[in-house]
């Protein structure tokens, strides 16, 4: 008797329809293995695309000035003697603008206050910028305009605030135009920010924004929070990152004492956390595979016993040890594939709908996801299917018939 792979075919095929139940139960199993994969490795790889396309939609051209040296915290004979780094001040940030590779420069003070209008009060983040903050950060105004252009130096009483804070400060009536208190001070409301969500560490949305002089002198300072600098282009990143610290290093008594740090670097490192989470919660859908091998293995060994006398006529017939292997293992191979294939449309399914619920969410699923979970899906059948396909072909042709 010579079976070929169409033969091998027929018979795997005419085993699983001759017992549907136990064929539906190993289906079920390997498809939510293989949708499992392909729904949360998309869901990973969505997070991932976001998270890309935020720091995209804020520029990766961007670079932030820190004073200190990232590699000094912790102890240190400067700290031993109470030394602090040296403050960062609006002559650094202007000696930043001398160069061509750099198109923007915005610094930033930080700092909480008392926001108040006709006997409406709350506590408010104080945030301040120059003209150029608004191009600088992608943000977008609703009414009014941002920060007038003017020297760094120079205060001014004027204010723009964050939609909250207009809800808050102002409810229905019109605040362009009107003044409000910051601590001691008086501003008046040139503008209302549009853009929503947390940027540099505040909320847009319940900030109020005023000249970086105007805020050095409502905290009574003259150091800076941090400089934010744009570059030309990335390719002249590199170069910007050295004109910083060279600048700062010869202002600064030739003592390095800032940090760089790129968008790049700051999106490499959420995309390394983000792929580590998206390999961990694949790895961990794909130990479903290997449950469902592991059932099939258990199911076929007890289609051994209950086929012995089919298994003996086989082997009565002419059927070799060979063909005996290859026709258990076809038969879960199709098993496999057929439960491969429900599991990754159930899988697209349900990335579809996460898109549909989450519309900012990319959720497509990796192409090395869903070649792995067919891969092991696959190998995992073939696999726990080798002990009783070996099992079956090592049986007695004249003991198995006799077990009818």
């Amino acid at each position: 008797m010579r079976l070929f792979g169409l033969d091998v075919l027929r018979f795997a095929w005419g085993a699983l329809v001759g017992y549907p139940s136990r064929a539906l139960l190993m289906l079920l199993a390997m498809s939510i293995g293989v949708a499992s994969v392909v729904m949360l490795t998309a869901l990973g790889e969505g997070a991932r695309s976001y998270v890309r396309g935020e720091f995209a939609s804020l520029g990766t051209n961007l670079l932030t000035v820190i004073p200190g040296r990232s590699e000094t915290g912790g102890f240190s004979p400067s700290t031993l003697m109470g030394e602090t780094p040296r403050d960062l001040t609006l002559a650094d940030a202007q000696a930043l603008t001398r160069s061509y590779s750099v198109h923007r420069v915005a610094p930033l003070n930080v700092g909480s206050a008392e926001v108040s209008r006709k006997g409406r009060v709350r506590d408010t983040v104080i945030l301040g910028a120059t003209h150029d903050m608004l191009a600088l950060r992608r943000w977008q105004i609703m009414q009014g305009k941002f920060l007038p252009k003017i020297r760094w130096n120079r205060a001014m009483p004027v204010a723009v605030i964050g939609n909250k804070v207009r809800e808050e400060l102002f409810g229905t009536e019109p605040a362009l135009g009107q003044w409000l208190r910051i601590g001691d001070r008086r501003f008046r409301v040139i503008g209302i920010m549009g853009s929503e969500g947390r940027s540099i560490g505040v909320d847009v949305e319940e900030t109020v924004y005023i000249p970086v002089a105007s805020a050095q002198q409502l905290f009574n300072t003259s150091s800076l929070f941090r400089i934010l600098v744009e570059a030309r282009s990335r390719n002249s990143l590199p170069a910007v990152e050295q004109y910083i610290i060279k600048t700062l290093q010869t202002r600064h008594q030739g003592v390095k004492d800032v940090t760089v740090i790129t968008q790049d670097a700051v999106l490499l490192t959420f995309d390394k956390i983000i792929g580590a989470l998206t390999y961990s919660v694949g790895g961990i859908a794909a130990i479903s595979l290997m449950v469902a091998g592991i059932l099939i293995m258990n199911v076929m060994l007890v289609a051994v016993s209950q086929r012995t006398a089919e298994i003996g006529l086989l082997k009565a017939l002419g059927a070799d040890h060979r063909q005996i292997l290859s026709m258990f293992v076809g038969e879960a191979l199709l098993l496999s594939s057929l439960g491969a294939g429900a599991g990754l449309i159930i899988g697209e399914l349900g990335s579809l709908a996460l898109r549909q619920a989450f519309p900012v969410l990319p959720a497509h699923a990796p192409l090395w996801a869903t070649a792995a979970a067919m891969g092991v899906a696959l190998g995992t059948g073939a696999l726990f299917s080798l002990l009783p396909a070996r099992r079956a072909a090592a049986l007695d042709p004249v003991t198995a018939l006799s077990r009818r």
